[in-house]
């Protein structure tokens, strides 16, 4: 499961990297929880907060998407969080 949530880490991330002006801030922790889950923590420069999140929330959405549905072959929930 570890190799899973790497995997799902490195798609977050490539996905991020592209958008943001400030990519060394980029910071992203992913984690199995207990119940089995994969939790992903995103931390941003506070200049790229906005390009991630996205008009109305719309590109962060399309990033959880994206997570859940590469980890949809194994029935792995993930959640993808944008930290202050």
């Amino acid at each position: 499961m570890a190799a899973q949530t790497e995997e799902i880490a490195g798609l977050v991330e490539s996905v991020i990297r592209p958008l943001i002006d400030n990519p060394d801030d980029l910071v992203i922790d992913a984690r199995e929880t207990e119940d089995g889950s994969i939790f992903v923590e995103v931390r941003v420069n506070e200049e790229d907060a906005g390009k991630v999140i996205g008009r109305q929330g719309r590109v962060i959405k399309a990033i959880r998407t994206l997570a859940r549905a590469a980890a949809s072959s194994t029935n792995t929930h993930v959640d993808v969080e944008l930290l202050d």
